[in-house]
């Protein structure tokens, strides 16, 4: 049986779930420390959900680039929340100011390179990996 993934749907659960860790964690698990368990801030979490949002979303933007569209505006839509998702993690004071237009680009790019792929003619190759 061959698997299927959509790497669009993937890059946008993973941008979702980075934004659920970074705006809503903190607010719900402030106990997490007592047990000694601390993902709230954690650099190597964080740059680890940095680079997997990274890896997904430049393999799914530039296959469907080379594969179906041509087109290269989900490519700087993208680059655009990355950026800000980056200048985050310098400026914690006023991190979420820059992760929820970071978040909604990167899903916006992932929505609209899906979209792409589904009105190119060879659309059903985008799903097959």
């Amino acid at each position: 049986m061959e698997a299927k993934f959509n790497w669009d749907i993937i890059g946008i659960a993973t941008s979702v779930a980075c934004a659920i860790h970074c705006a809503l964690l903190p607010l719900l698990m402030t106990s997490l420390p007592l047990f000694g368990i601390n993902i709230i801030h954690n650099l190597a979490f964080e740059w680890g959900m940095i680079a997997l949002a990274f890896s997904v979303g430049s393999y799914s933007l530039f296959h469907g680039y080379i594969k179906h569209h041509r087109s290269l505006l989900p490519v700087f839509i993208f680059s655009a929340g990355f950026v800000l998702l980056i200048l985050k993690q310098f400026y914690h004071q006023v991190e979420f100011w820059f992760l929820v237009p970071a978040v909604t680009l990167i899903i916006c790019a992932h929505y609209y390179n899906y979209r792409l792929c589904h009105k190119s003619k060879c659309s059903s190759a985008h799903h097959k990996h």
